[in-house]
């Protein structure tokens, strides 16, 4: 292909991809609604979406009014027809969801607890489990991976999982880029987490977004306006190994007091399992089930309980002050296992980042809780693969 003609080809799937986006997020529309709103000509339009309704990618809905009481034919983006897999490895625990386009939940299956002696046995799982979605549901066209960081982007794999090294070994683009008869896209499960709520909350939409993974790991994705932060190789914004104590605890990445050895949920755990009083039987949960039983005592009123979730936010509140002087977010989000605290804990950050940031910048930034499940990071599985799916349309049909 010449230059000019992949120029053209470009240009042509960037618009095919503003239709599409521009639908996802306005449903309805006429013709010349999309034609004013992305700045092309009604006629380029036509073209567009003729090629596009021949895919059955979009639909005609009828008769709708248009300018100057002018009777129009209504576009709509065929969400129900076309559903997505996102699958979220998170060191022990590992998710496979099913959704539509706009990501509600059809299914979710949790695989069996990973250890460092199963993750072979769970990857072939994972093969298996996905093939026999493939094969019941037709309607299948993406499977959206959210992995660990930090995720080597071009190389394939996570060149660190703190709690569970044996992960590093396994490359998800040569195990599962052409596993399956649909494309598979992997991305750092904090990005994946940050497109979810830039998708699906139109109030996050805007500015600068900072998803704050407070999972199994610590983890954080950047969205400054509408683009990904990557950095040189993938690894950018690794807030779970920003030290919070030099001389604090060893991690696994070498460096010392990094912030996920005090807040993520395997801290907690390792936490609770010092003090098994606090959360009687904790030693035989998984990370996720002790954070939610000490949430649980914490809400209740138990007094020990309430002091480990507290020291808790605050190890979580220095990593949104580290956030804020290196990105001035508009808006944090916190998500994940963690997030399952609370109120308490969103109250306990906001102090911390009070006290420690320039009033100007604190003023400016918002801290919510996510409003997406607990399970944010497998809705961002999902919301990669429907990313793709609306950017790159003529990766799924043939629509040039």
């Amino acid at each position: 292909m010449s230059n000019y003609s992949a120029q053209q080809s470009s240009i042509s799937e960037n618009n095919r991809s503003r239709i599409l986006q521009y639908l996802y997020h306005n449903g309805i529309c006429s013709r010349a609604q999309i034609a004013k709103a992305i700045g092309l000509t009604p006629a380029a339009i036509t073209k567009i979406t003729a090629k596009l309704l021949a895919q059955n990618i979009i639909e005609e809905t009828g008769d709708m009014e248009g300018d100057k009481n002018r009777r129009s034919i209504g576009l709509n983006l065929n969400c129900g027809k076309y559903h997505v897999i996102g699958l979220k490895f998170a060191r022990s625990l590992v998710q496979i969801g099913l959704f539509d386009l706009k990501c509600n939940r059809i299914s979710l299956t949790d695989l069996p607890t990973v250890s460092e002696e199963n993750i072979d046995e769970t990857v072939k799982q994972i093969h298996n489990t996905i093939r026999h979605l493939i094969a019941e549901d037709e309607k299948i066209v993406a499977v959206g991976m959210a992995v660990p960081g930090p995720y080597l982007v071009e190389e394939g794999h996570t060149a660190l999982v703190s709690s569970m090294q044996g992960w590093r070994k396994v490359n998800f683009i040569q195990e599962f880029s052409e596993a399956f008869n649909v494309p598979v896209f992997v991305e750092q499960d904090a990005r994946a987490g940050a497109l979810a709520q830039f998708l699906f909350n139109p109030e996050l939409s805007e500015g600068s977004l900072a998803y704050y993974l407070l999972g199994e790991g610590i983890g954080l994705g950047i969205i400054d306006n509408g683009s990904i932060y990557y950095g040189a190789h993938g690894t950018a914004t690794e807030i779970g190994h920003i030290s919070v104590d030099v001389n604090g605890k060893p991690c696994d990445c070498g460096n010392y007091g990094c912030l996920e050895c005090y807040c993520s949920a395997n801290a907690i755990h390792e936490m609770l399992n010092k003090q098994p009083y606090i959360v009687p039987g904790c030693e035989t949960m998984t990370h996720a089930q002790a954070c939610t039983a000490l949430f649980a005592k914490a809400s209740a009123g138990d007094k020990a309980a309430t002091e480990l979730t507290s020291e808790v936010a605050r190890y979580i509140g220095y990593g949104a002050v580290n956030i804020i002087n290196a990105f001035n977010p508009t808006h944090i989000v916190l998500g994940d296992i963690i997030s399952q605290a609370g109120q308490p804990l969103l109250d306990e950050v906001k102090r911390v980042v009070r006290e420690r940031t320039i009033p100007e910048i604190e003023h400016d930034t918002e801290i919510t809780l996510s409003s997406l499940p607990t399970d944010a990071t497998v809705t961002g599985a999902a919301a990669v693969a429907i990313t793709n799916f609306l950017e790159h349309p003529s990766m799924f049909f043939d629509v040039a």
